[in-house]
């Protein structure tokens, strides 16, 4: 490795206490989850609630809408990205762009269901396609910069999951709102005259709510957070980043590659098989009742919830003390035992079991998510050792894009593996056959992408100590920060 001192330096002491941050900087920028996720998976997880069941658009249309915001996020991110690493101004170079498109989002959220009834399939489509081309930049206007700044909170090696940790906690918040969303809309007191529910007016209203939280969230975010490198590093010593190596430059950096191969075959892995929990409650655990299988999967959803918080606490600590890449393979370790478990924990005689399903995947997932972002930032110290330059943006840029990537193809596949399956939507009691695949591929796909993702994990270079040395070099060179 270029650059890395001799293990000969690496004397431990502990860390200063200034690399501690306080509680209102770590809330502060955990608080912009709600803009992240709202922003991101609100409106694809209320579009055919509102467009297709309640519209009757058809659902093609929905679809290939969803597969061009992909398109540009690739575009959007990287240039967010880039722009963010470059910008010079007396608020630094992340936080401006948080506040401006933290806002616009929140604006923007109850304008991408802002349409008349009545209208044919193509103005429906073209109004989803232009409002999604406006609506994507606007999101990686706040969230490039947003996650580029978690990286670059503190140089603590161990403060880094801390914070990570605070944001998961804080997550399950605007998580909770996510899945209360579709229930909203059907509220009584959107009610047609004719007694219906009026999805789409519930559908407006609930974003506007959450529209104008997100603005706050994003004011907040702008005031509470500092950028520790910026005026003691950026500002002063570093030199302008070309667009090309928002990508090139970043990809050939050796620990993001094995960290971009582990979240890849974990995300394929989980997403492709995203349908075949919900088709074995109701089919298989359920005998093909719907109304139960609802009840079901509704108190699934808390058991998830609860359980991936409590998943948070247990990994933070793992990981203090036997370091953050024997976290993550415990992490896969288990979340394979999880998803083979899920042969057992689907069981008719047994239905509640079903909740220990659920909720042993959402216990490893928040495991996974907090020591991801974690690791992100030693990447980032390790490529400023090799390149002299903070690029926080290029690497946020290019793993958020490779992610949606993987995320897309992975939920894309799963429509392909139910059909594989046997399964036929006409049958309100499945054959032997579908029921047997469904429940066989729904553990085997996921350990297949968990036992890959292992591999690449065990092999990631970057320790504790590792870590340790790069930032004595890094201080050695151009002074703490």
């Amino acid at each position: 490795m270029r650059g890395l001192p001799s293990t000969t330096s690496t004397a431990a002491a502990p860390a200063p206490v200034s690399d501690r941050l306080p509680l209102s900087q770590k809330v502060g920028w955990g608080l912009g989850a709600f803009v992240d996720l709202w922003g991101h998976w609100l409106y694809p997880g209320l579009a055919f609630h509102v467009f297709n069941v309640f519209l009757g658009i058809a659902p093609g249309l929905i679809s290939t809408v969803q597969m061009v915001k992909v398109a540009i996020d690739a575009a959007s991110d990287a240039f967010f990205g880039w722009v963010s690493d470059n910008t010079r101004t007396r608020f630094g170079r992340r936080r401006p762009f948080i506040l401006v498109g933290g806002i616009l989002a929140g604006i923007g959220l109850p304008l991408m269901f802002a349409v008349g009834r009545g209208w044919s399939d193509t103005e429906y489509f073209i109004f989803m396609l232009v409002s999604t081309v406006l609506y994507v930049p606007v999101m990686s206007c706040f969230n490039m910069p947003w996650v580029s700044l978690g990286a670059e909170m503190t140089p603590d090696y161990h403060e880094r999951t801390n914070v990570m940790s605070i944001r998961m906690v804080i997550q399950q918040a605007p998580a909770l709102a996510m899945f209360f969303a579709a229930q909203f809309t059907t509220l009584a007191i959107f009610n047609e005259a004719d007694g219906k529910p009026d999805i789409l007016r519930g559908a407006q209203t609930y974003c506007a709510i959450l529209g104008a939280i997100m603005v706050v969230v994003s004011i907040m975010v702008f005031v509470l957070v500092r950028e520790r490198y910026y005026d003691n590093l950026v500002r002063r010593q570093q030199p302008r980043i070309a667009l090309a190596d928002t990508l090139g430059r970043t990809l050939k950096c050796r620990p993001f590659r094995t960290l971009v191969i582990m979240m890849m075959a974990y995300g394929l892995g989980t997403a492709m098989v995203s349908a075949l929990g919900y088709y074995a409650t109701v089919y298989y655990v359920c005998k093909g009742d719907v109304a139960l299988a609802t009840k079901w999967n509704t108190a699934m959803g808390v058991s998830g919830m609860v359980f991936g918080f409590l998943g948070i606490p247990f990994f933070n600590r793992l990981a203090h003390r036997f370091g953050k890449r024997a976290g993550l393979a415990t992490v896969l370790a288990l979340a394979i035992c999880a998803f083979i478990g899920d042969w057992w924990l689907y069981d008719p005689q047994r239905p509640v079991l079903q909740l220990l399903a659920c909720g042993f995947v959402a216990f490893t997932g928040s495991g996974f998510w907090t020591l991801y972002g974690s690791v992100l930032a030693d990447i980032v110290d390790y490529d400023e050792l090799d390149t002299g330059q903070r690029r926080e943006g290029s690497f946020s840029a290019c793993q958020s894009w490779i992610s949606k990537v993987g995320i897309a193809l992975g939920v894309g596949a799963s429509g392909w593996i139910l059909q594989f399956t046997g399964f036929d939507s006409k049958l309100p009691i499945q054959s032997e056959q579908a029921i047997f695949m469904i429940r066989i591929l729904l553990s085997a796909i996921p350990v297949i992408g968990l036992v890959v993702a292992l591999v690449a994990i065990l092999r990631f270079p970057l320790t504790g100590p590792r870590m340790h040395e790069i930032r004595v070099a890094l201080e050695g060179r151009r002074g703490t920060v």
